[in-house]
């Protein structure tokens, strides 16, 4: 129930309607209850005994109208009290029913609006998280919490909660009466119930551990059907088709066999709980059979409607029984669901944050080193970058350039040293208004399957459709766009499947151009382009370029010569730094890589 309280934090701002849930669920139970009652003078009429011999002094609340109720049968024939007991039953019934359902009608909107605060708590957490977690974690397993494991939640624990409210009502409302009319017999309920209930908790504790493997397992599985398809093109190129399906079938195979295990230990607890009921059942007729024998504690008719009570009793024990494996079921899921909302978010913002309006000087490292855990990337890094500046980053490939250049935005945060931008720290900063400075142009294009329209007004709030051809014909994106058989709006397809890389690398070009950044960081934005598309992309990136701060991870010699400053990086650290010219005649590590055609 701890993991549980959570759940029941999102319900705080719908006291009222949980107070109406509350309400009717009484009634319900008090109808039913009053439905049972009734069954006594019945029995007494069919079996001929006066409802009259029954009937106690005059009493207050409920037990004096039930007497009342009896005296006024005394005055009828027999067959005419009868007739008026069977509509006393049916109206009692009908009212049950009705506050029951008028229950459940306000208890499913509530029990769905808590799943709706967790998905988006989950997805709102998950776009809070740095870039560096998700290098971290299988996509396929983030993907199952947001999905299997929530619908776990919901089948499990949600689906139950209403068994927790008004199973327990149930159970008291009726012990009460039991209690009522014979304490000696309920005494005995005392006794076997729990016992009952010991064995059940037992049997059912292997269940969260085996549910929890069973989502793992899960997870890991949607882990090789993303993999399987984005990597499609490899598989079949390398004939490794069936390579994967062992992988598949592998895991499915333990899946399969895990849940078995659950559901074998879920599917005891009716069963179980329905037998220790019928056994306690047969020890109470066994007992109340002598007491009515030998004349002593109550009449045959009472008795009958007491065992009646006690059957009402059986099916919420084992409702709670049976909730109570899916709440261990379900809690596995909610502790993974819990893991991901608790992560601790790195890259945190200052309560009171400074302004960055715009920007107007430099942009400075000084000292910044940076590690991924034990393993150090970038270390005594020390960089002024001038306003209106077109700063270039070569080197091999793991020298740290692309890791440079995600500090600036802060997609991960300095480990020593700082980064100033018009002499403010960033950490001081608001990430968005950070993030608003600056435009990214990545290797890898990354579109939406959604339309072109939509891709290129990504976070800029929306824009005309004159400013976004206007952006599409600085990119060198508006004749084909205008081509495609809906245009504009014309669909990219799952990460732009749709569409060529260099028609996906100009439309990112075109989103970069809209949003108009002050800064620009160009990550071997044509490095995987054929000769055509670069020339195109490449003239695209030039117009960007135009009267902004530009960091360059360079690919090609023809991107970084004209740059005003060219750093090389080896092994986390600035080895050489000049014009191209100047570089040339040092005769060191950016003239061997520029022979070598691998600036990279």
């Amino acid at each position: 129930m701890k993991k549980i309280s959570r759940l029941l934090k999102y319900l705080a701002e719908y006291k009222g309607k949980i107070g109406l849930y509350f309400l009717f669920n009484l009634l319900s139970i008090a109808f039913g209850l009053l439905s049972f009652t009734m069954l006594i003078p019945v029995l007494q009429v069919l079996f001929g005994i006066s409802p009259a011999s029954s009937v106690a002094s005059a009493g207050t609340g409920v037990t004096h109208y039930i007497d009342s109720f009896k005296l006024f049968l005394v005055q009828q024939d027999k067959q005419t009290a009868l007739g008026y007991i069977c509509v006393v039953i049916v109206v009692f019934t009908i009212l049950k029913n009705l506050f029951l359902y008028l229950a459940l009608y306000i208890l499913n909107p509530l029990r769905n609006a808590v799943l709706r605060r967790l998905r988006d708590d989950l997805f709102t957490k998950t776009l809070s998280l740095p870039i560096g977690f998700f290098t971290e974690e299988r996509k396929g397993d983030l993907i199952s919490r947001m999905t299997n494991d929530i619908n776990e939640v919901e089948l499990s624990i949600m689906s139950v909660l209403e068994v927790f409210i008004r199973e327990p009502l149930t159970i008291i409302a009726f012990l009460g009466a039991m209690i009522f009319i014979s304490y000696k017999l309920t005494l005995i309920l005392f006794v076997g119930l729990p016992i009952a209930g010991l064995i059940i908790g037992r049997i059912s504790k292997s269940l969260r551990k085996s549910s929890n493997i069973a989502q793992e397992q899960l997870g890991n599985m949607l882990g090789v059907i993303d993999e399987t398809l984005v990597g499609m093109r490899v598989l079949k190129a390398f004939n490794a088709e069936s390579h994967q399906h062992l992988r598949f079938m592998k895991l499915n195979n333990l899946l399969f066999r895990t849940r078995n295990r659950i559901a074998a230990r879920r599917e005891m607890a009716s069963p179980l709980s329905e037998t220790m009921g019928i056994i306690v059942v047969a020890v109470i007729l066994w007992i109340g059979g002598k007491m009515v024998f030998s004349g002593t504690g109550f009449d045959g008719a009472t008795f009958v409607a007491y065992i009646g009570m006690f059957s009402q009793i059986i099916n919420p024990f084992k409702n709670l029984s049976s909730a109570f494996y899916n709440v261990q079921k379900g809690t596995s899921a909610l502790d993974r669901i819990e893991h991901l909302l608790t992560v601790e978010n790195a890259i945190t913002e200052l309560a009171d944050p400074k302004p960055l309006a715009a920007f107007s000087n430099n942009i400075t490292f000084k000292n910044v080193g940076f590690s991924y855990g034990d393993k150090k990337i970038l270390e005594g890094i020390d960089l002024v970058i001038e306003k209106g500046k077109t700063v270039a980053l070569v080197g091999a490939s793991g020298a740290g350039k692309s890791t440079l250049v995600d500090l600036i935005p802060r997609f991960h945060d300095v480990v020593a040293g700082e980064i100033l931008i018009d002499g403010i720290n960033i950490k001081d900063c608001k990430l968005y208004d950070l993030r608003r400075l600056m435009g990214v142009v990545s290797q890898d294009p990354i579109l939406f399957n959604d339309t072109i329209y939509n891709n290129i007004t990504l976070g800029t709030g929306g824009a005309t459709q004159e400013r976004v051809e206007e952006a599409a014909r600085i990119a060198n994106a508006d004749n084909f766009i205008k081509q495609k058989p809906q245009g504009y709006q014309t669909i990219a397809g799952d990460r732009g499947a749709r569409l060529s890389g260099g028609e996906r690398q100009r439309i990112t070009i075109a989103r970069a151009v809209l949003k108009n950044p002050p800064i620009l960081i160009l990550d071997e934005a044509t490095s995987s382009l054929d000769t055509e598309s670069e020339r195109l992309v490449q003239d695209a990136i030039n117009n960007l370029m135009k009267n902004r701060t530009c960091i360059v991870i360079a690919h090609r010699l023809s991107t970084v010569q004209h740059a005003d400053e060219i750093i090389v990086l080896e092994r986390g650290r600035i080895a050489e730094r000049g014009t191209h010219t100047g570089l040339l005649s040092k005769d060191g590590i950016y003239k061997r890589l520029v022979e070598m055609q691998q600036v990279k």
